[in-house]
């Protein structure tokens, strides 16, 4: 899931609008977030093989292409930490929440350097121990200060314990070590004066609302703004919008002494689980825990892998022929959901793919897929060509 830090870009927006009016006579559609004096998000400085991506293909004429990558590096996104060291990370992110500031603009972090990260998998690293990671922690909340942000904690950091990939032992050290410091991470952001901090669901593909959502009541939501979903995921709008509103019920019915094994999965009728929420949930939105969720690659929605063909198909690994999805805002019309984000870096590989094979290529691509959080031009030109909304 990870993706490099990179800092702010003034004249990646120029170069946008620059390419769109040569080859279609136009502006690209950036979200409309610029609208009147409402808060819009913050845009970071793009991979650099992106930018050599974009130069390739105006190079060998392929302007169409290259305008519309160069449309998808201007849209805002999320901004990646994790491996620094706590100088470096105190020092980058008061660069971005500066930088922002000044741009007038909200910036969304991804904190991503959880001891155990990614089940030691294809993001594996992170910070060797508890006493590490706060020290860490107490880096960004210096850096962050009392400007405005975005954070979202730890991708997989709730979804994917230690204990659900065997790395822990028959006490559960490691899991109860995983809740402290999450349990950490909010009571040092939270309370900043501009920050939002968002705790993670995995996706509406994963955990049943009654699996997460004691995992979000012990990581500390209750003192968070909320929780996000679909992190570098797949899963359709729709399908985000109705799990969160489910998981945001589902923690105000359990605040209210009620038990979370009682709350309607995401698989069930929606009409029985929203007669249910009528009959339960009776907190106004402005109490319950808000949520965000990520567009970046959902345009298409999932991918279905062919039936029989692979014995793991790793549907969430760089699958083939997805899209962009909506723009980011903070206008979302939903008052439990505070954001849309491209949290995933898109263009950005998940890492190498082999799908149950030997590889070494991606048997799905007939390629040697990047490795995580590096670019992948081959993806990057999918997810232009089939964004929905389209870019230009």
């Amino acid at each position: 899931m990870r993706g490099p830090l990179r800092r702010a870009s003034t004249g990646i927006a120029a170069l946008s609008v620059a390419l769109a009016m040569v080859f279609f006579g136009g502006p690209v559609a950036d979200g409309a977030e610029d609208v009147g004096h409402a808060p819009r998000l913050y845009t970071p400085d793009p991979n650099p093989d992106a930018v050599r991506q974009i130069v390739g293909l105006v190079r060998d004429r392929q302007y169409q292409d290259a305008a519309r990558i160069t449309a998808m590096i201007a849209t805002p996104q999320t901004v990646w930490f994790g491996d620094q060291s706590p100088a470096e990370v105190e020092r980058l992110t008061r660069d971005v929440v500066r930088d922002a500031a000044r741009s007038e603009s909200v910036p969304a972090l991804a904190l991503y350097n959880i001891p155990g990260r990614d089940c030691a998998n294809y993001s594996a690293g992170g910070a060797a121990n508890t006493a590490e990671y706060q020290a860490w922690i107490d880096a960004v909340a210096r850096g962050i200060g009392g400007r405005d942000a975005l954070v979202v904690l730890e991708p997989d950091a709730l979804a994917l314990l230690p204990a659900d990939c065997g790395q822990d032992d028959a006490e559960g050290t490691k899991t109860a070590a995983r809740y402290a410091e999450v349990n950490y991470a909010v009571d040092r952001l939270e309370p900043l004066r501009g920050t939002k901090v968002y705790l993670d669901t995995g996706h509406p593909g994963w955990h049943a609302v009654g699996s997460i959502v004691p995992r979000l009541v012990k990581g500390g939501v209750l003192r968070a703004s909320g929780f996000y979903t679909n992190a570098s995921n797949y899963n359709t709008d729709d399908a985000n919008s109705w799990y969160g509103k489910l998981i945001s019920s589902c923690i105000a019915y359990v605040g209210g002494g009620g038990d979370a094994a009682d709350c309607p999965s995401q698989s069930a009728p929606r009409a029985e689980a929203q007669a249910w929420l009528d009959a339960h949930v009776h907190v106004p939105p402005s109490r319950m825990a808000h949520f965000v969720t990520d567009s970046s690659r959902n345009g298409r929605g999932p991918w279905t892998p062919p039936a029989g063909k692979y014995t793991d198909p790793q549907d969430w690994c760089n699958p083939p022929d997805r899209g962009l999805g909506a723009r980011p805002t903070l206008r979302t019309g939903d008052p439990l959901q505070d954001a849309r984000l491209w949290i995933k870096t898109p263009g950005e590989s998940d890492g190498l793919c082999l799908r149950g094979t030997q590889g070494p290529e991606d048997p799905e691509r007939g390629t040697l897929d990047p490795k995580a959080g590096e670019w992948f031009p081959q993806q990057a030109r999918e997810l232009v060509r089939y964004a929905n909304p389209p870019l230009l």
